[in-house]
C-alpha cells in the first residue's frame, strides 16, 4: 500500500483527488493539507510515501515546502501537480529533489501511473516539459532581483520597495533596472509577466 499525502488549498480539487486516488486498490491516502506551512508537520506525523504538492499554495510555496520536506523526511517522495508547465518551475523542483512533476490538465489515469512509479523509485516528468526547461534555462535573477520584482508586482513604489526590503531607494532602481535587462524586458511590467511566464518568480 503506497501512502499519500495530498497539499491542494482548493477545497473541491483537494476532495477530487482524494476521491480519485481512493479508488485504486494499492494507494492510500493518510493525510491532506491546505498550505505549504502544513505539509512538514502533517509528513513527519503520517509518514507518507509520496507527497503530492501543488506549487501554488499559501503560507509557503510548495516548492519551498517540497525542499523542506526532503531535508527533514528524505524517504518521503515528491510529486508536483500543477496548473502551469513553467519551465523555471521545473528547474527549481529538481533542485529541490522533486521525482515527478505532472500537470493538472493531465489525465486522470497519469497521476494514480505517477504516484506509483515516484513511489517505485522513478522521474515522472513529461519529455516536453524538459526540453523547454533546458531552452529557457534557469533564472538569471539574483534572489533580491526576484525580491524586488515580486515587490513592484503588488504595485509597491520604489520607496515602499526599499523600505519592505530594507534597501535604499537607488539599490531598488538597481535591481529593477537589472532584472528588466535580464529577461530582455521595456519595463517592470514587461519583466515581471516574462519572470512569471518562466516560472522564475
Amino acid at each position: 500500500m503506497i501512502r499519500i499525502l495530498i497539499a491542494e488549498d482548493m477545497n473541491l480539487i483537494r476532495g477530487a483527488l482524494v476521491a480519485l486516488l481512493s479508488l485504486e486498490d494499492d494507494l492510500r491516502v493518510v493525510a491532506e493539507v491546505a498550505t505549504g506551512t502544513q505539509i512538514v508537520d502533517a509528513a513527519l506525523r503520517t509518514r507518507p510515501d509520496v507527497a503530492v504538492v501543488d506549487i501554488d499554495l499559501p503560507g509557503m510555496d510548495g516548492l519551498a515546502a517540497a525542499g523542506l520536506l526532503a531535508e527533514r523526511l528524505p524517504d518521503c517522495r515528491i510529486l508536483v501537480l500543477t496548473g502551469l508547465g513553467q519551465p523555471g518551475h521545473l528547474l527549481r523542483a529538481l533542485r529541490v529533489h522533486v521525482r515527478g512533476f505532472i500537470l493538472k490538465d493531465a489525465p486522470a489515469q497519469t497521476l494514480a501511473d505517477g504516484i506509483r512509479r515516484v513511489a517505485a523509485g522513478e522521474r515522472v516528468i513529461d519529455p516536453e516539459l524538459i526540453a523547454t526547461a533546458l531552452e529557457v534555462g534557469a533564472s538569471p535573477l539574483t534572489s533580491r532581483e526576484a525580491d524586488a520584482l515580486l515587490a513592484a508586482d503588488t504595485g509597491l513604489s520604489t520607496e515602499q520597495i526599499a523600505t519592505k526590503l530594507s534597501l535604499s531607494p537607488a539599490t531598488v532602481r538597481n535591481y529593477l533596472s537589472n532584472a528588466i535587462g535580464k529577461v530582455g524586458a521595456r519595463n517592470r511590467i514587461d519583466a515581471i509577466r516574462t519572470a512569471r511566464e518562466a516560472g522564475w518568480l
